[in-house]
């Protein structure tokens, strides 16, 4: 008979202790405030009666600059991320230390990119306070029902931020603002550790389970910041630009979790964990497909660009 969901947190409350204490050895401290140059900064009009941003104050271009307030205004919605994880996995035992010392984790993430986009003029704060009031009006409620697949949709969606903040670093050609989101993009990378080996231990436990919940998020997988003002817009943006696409969503994320997971390999799944897996393994088939074509496309669209200029 297969275990209830709060079954399975009892059963893998162990292995979060063991890979809770594995993170506390690896997670390095670090301070927000080392990564701001703060003697660039200088009044905004207003009360101080500073100058108002103009364009011209950001060296950015704009794709990352855009990937950056995507960026940010995700991690603004720490609120109902806490919510729904403590909701999930518990306030309690090692369950609980996690919750919060992960939220604390994520909370310096987006003051660090707040205090340097502010102080280095790179975006329009007024702009800034307006998108991130709306995102979180809107708040962020998970789409998956169950604590299996509330795990394997962080294992992806933290391997997906990190990699959108190391893009993001490299694509803004500003040496701190790539030294600042490789520092962000480290804390991100140990996140999916925990989650991916947590959803490891899982499989072990309820293969069959593990499995039908793995192809649900895979299939319907969408960012966190789905949800804010204007994102399709933004995320072609960013995708044009290389910042994150569906071949980097596919190749860089998808795929090498899966690997880790060892689904292709499982052996002794029932009906139903065959018939998953076989979704799956469908789905991700006309994924590259797609995947492909927008990278075809994306080449041929730069090269008439190129062409004219």
């Amino acid at each position: 008979m297969a275990m209830t969901q709060t079954e399975l947190l009892h059963e893998l409350e162990p292995v979060v202790a063991g890979e809770l204490n594995r993170h506390e050895k690896m997670a390095k401290e670090w301070f927000p405030h080392e990564y701001i140059p703060w003697s660039q900064g200088r009044d905004f009009d207003g009360i101080y009666g500073g100058e108002a941003w103009q364009e011209s104050d950001s060296t950015i271009p704009e794709a990352a600059r855009v990937s950056l307030i995507v960026n940010l205004l995700t991690e603004d919605n720490l609120p109902s991320y806490h919510h729904e994880i403590a909701t999930t996995f518990g306030r309690d035992g090692a369950w609980g230390t996690w919750v919060h010392r992960w939220t604390a984790e994520e909370d310096r993430h987006g003051t660090a990119l707040r205090d340097y986009l502010t102080v280095t003029r790179a975006v329009d704060p007024v702009a800034l306070e307006r998108a991130r009031m709306h995102h979180m009006e809107q708040g962020f409620v998970t789409a998956y029902g169950t604590m299996l697949q509330q795990l394997a949709y962080v294992s992806f969606q933290e391997l997906a931020t990190r990699i959108s903040h190391r893009n993001t670093g490299m694509a803004s050609g500003d040496e701190g603002c790539e030294r600042l989101l490789a520092r962000i993009a480290a804390d991100e990378n140990l996140h999916m550790l925990f989650y991916r080996n947590l959803l490891k231990a899982a499989f072990e436990l309820e293969p069959n389970q593990t499995m039908r919940a793995v192809t649900d998020v895979v299939t319907t997988f969408q960012m966190p910041g789905t949800g804010m003002e204007g994102f399709a817009r933004k995320a072609m943006i960013i995708a044009h630009e290389g910042i994150y696409d569906l071949r980097l969503h596919l190749d860089d994320v998808l795929m090498p979790v899966l690997r880790q997971w060892a689904v292709f390999d499982k052996t002794g799944l029932d009906a139903e964990g065959e018939k998953a897996r076989d979704e799956l393994s469908a789905f991700l088939e006309k994924t590259d497909a797609t995947a492909a074509r927008f990278v075809e496309r994306r080449e041929e669209r730069r090269a008439r660009i190129a062409a004219r200029g």
